[in-house]
């Protein structure tokens, strides 16, 4: 497929759904454009009418590419996958292809959306606690399911889009000081992928918005 001008991508440092998509073009080694939008600041930047025209859910990423704006970030890695060379997102086996859909769909829609900071801002004084409960709950379901299809990575011993919406969600966990030892696989697959170049160099600690406290020295 014929591309021009670079993907742009509208995101926030520590939003781990922003992170997988700059996994993703790390991976397929995509050049692209980053604009942040504070999720912070001023209330919010998502909140503006300028963004909400680009993503009417207000929320990150949105990125804008070959001349269509896409948000939700499990549909911006899988288009990115059909239209890009590189490494492949996804196995072209239907039996792994369903496997790596299942995990990706577990972290985005079953762990991840209850400790948004849309959620945590409503939760007030128990965030931590509300947090830990609900990635632990989802921990203890994605354990099993990881030792059951996992070799070096998720599914088997290729990279795909379910380690790419992991890393993310193991680093959350550690924000919330979650226990990440009761979790052996999750853990054994973490300490992998986050070696690789393209985990790290996508990492909340060293982007654009990354905040000088938080960068890495």
């Amino acid at each position: 497929m014929a591309t021009s001008a670079k993907p742009v991508l509208h995101g926030y440092f520590r939003s781990s759904c922003s992170w997988r998509v700059r996994i993703a073009f790390a991976l397929k080694d995509i050049e692209y454009d980053q604009i942040p939008v504070n999720l912070i600041k001023d209330g919010g930047q998502q909140h503006t009418q300028q963004y909400k025209e680009l993503n009417p859910m207000q929320q990150v990423p949105a990125v804008e590419i070959d001349g269509v704006t896409i948000s939700q970030s499990l549909a911006i890695i899988q288009y990115i996958d059909e239209t890009r060379p590189g490494t492949p997102l996804l196995p072209s086996d239907p039996k792994k292809r369903a496997q790596v859909r299942m995990i990706s769909d577990l972290i985005a829609s079953g762990i991840q959306p209850l400790q948004n900071l849309s959620v945590i801002q409503k939760i007030g004084a128990e965030k931590v606690q509300w947090a830990q409960h609900f990635i632990s709950r989802g921990f203890q379901a994605l354990e099993p399911i990881l030792r059951e299809t996992a070799g070096k990575y998720c599914v088997g011993n290729e990279i795909s889009m379910a380690d790419i919406c992991l890393v993310p969600q193991v680093y959350n966990a550690e924000r919330f000081k979650v226990d990440i030892e009761q979790f052996p696989t999750i853990k054994r697959l973490n300490a992998t992928l986050v070696e690789i170049d393209a985990f790290r160099i996508s990492h909340p600690s060293c982007q654009l918005d990354t905040p000088e406290d938080l960068r890495q020295p």
